[in-house]
Formats: structure tokens, C-alpha cells, sequence
């Protein structure tokens, strides 16, 4: 029994890539997935393009190949998730803390423009059009003496 378990972590080696940590013990296609801004279809499209084998371990394959391959992916536009940047009009895929950071950026160029989306950012509101008669109340603040107050 104590010898399975030792072999079972020795199976499990965690792999570096992008800056996150992935299994080594699964298929690459489904971890890369767990990659910010790698979607099942961006995924793919490396392995094919790079001419892996989806099925493949992930501690079997040479990432730098991958990394290499995400600084300048060569896929169709329509896959890339930052088509016709705001700043330079170009069509651009970012993934890790990149993608975090032009998100923020761009919600807050939205609340500075106090167009609809940043006021509706701004309350807390959905931004999407989504009905807010019967969702949406967890995070509304109280008003007046309505509820319980804490004692402190």
C-alpha cells in the first residue's frame, strides 16, 4: 500500500508553463485549458499547429517549444481574444497576469468615461443586460434601519 502511494506522486510531477503550474500526469490539450486565456479550441489549435499529440503526457513534451509558440501564436484571428486592441488596433492574445491587467485596465477606461458599462460597473450592477427584478440582490448594500445591526 505504502509503495502505490510513493509511486503515484512520483507519477505526479507538476510542470511549469506560463508562468502556471500544470499536472504532468495528464493530457496537454485538457491543461493547458487551465492556463488563463487558453480556451478547449485555442488548445487545440497549438497542438495541431505545433503538430503535438493531444494525448500526449505533459511531462513528455518540451514546453519551451509552447512558450515560444504563445508569444507570437500563429492561429486565425478569429481565435485570438484581443482582436482590434483599443491602444493599437491590432489583434493580440494574451494570457496569465497580461489578460488580468488590460481587463482592469479597460474598466477602469470605461468608469473614467462614465459611459454606460462603467456606471454599471461602477453600482455593481450586471453589465450585459441581464434582468435584475429577481437576481442580483446578494451584494446590495442596507440602507436606513432596515435589518439587524451587530454590535461591536
Amino acid at each position: 500500500m505504502a509503495k502505490e502511494n510513493i509511486q503515484k506522486q512520483e507519477e505526479r510531477t507538476l510542470v511549469r508553463i506560463l508562468g502556471k503550474d500544470i499536472r504532468g500526469d495528464k493530457k496537454i490539450s485538457s491543461e493547458l485549458t487551465k492556463i488563463k486565456g487558453i480556451s478547449w479550441s485555442f488548445s487545440n489549435s497549438i497542438c495541431r499547429t505545433l503538430k503535438i499529440d493531444p494525448d500526449k503526457k505533459a511531462s513528455e513534451l518540451s514546453l519551451k517549444e509552447i512558450e515560444n509558440f504563445m508569444g507570437n501564436p500563429k492561429v486565425p484571428e478569429f481565435l485570438k481574444n484581443r482582436q482590434k486592441d483599443f491602444d493599437d488596433g491590432t489583434n493580440k492574445h494574451l494570457t496569465g497576469a497580461d489578460l488580468k491587467l488590460r481587463n482592469e485596465f479597460d474598466v477602469k477606461r470605461l468608469k473614467k468615461i462614465r459611459s454606460y458599462k462603467g456606471n454599471r460597473h461602477t453600482f455593481g450592477q450586471p453589465v450585459r443586460g441581464q434582468r435584475t427584478k429577481s437576481h442580483f440582490r446578494t451584494n446590495r448594500k442596507k440602507t436606513g434601519a432596515v435589518g439587524v445591526k451587530k454590535k461591536k
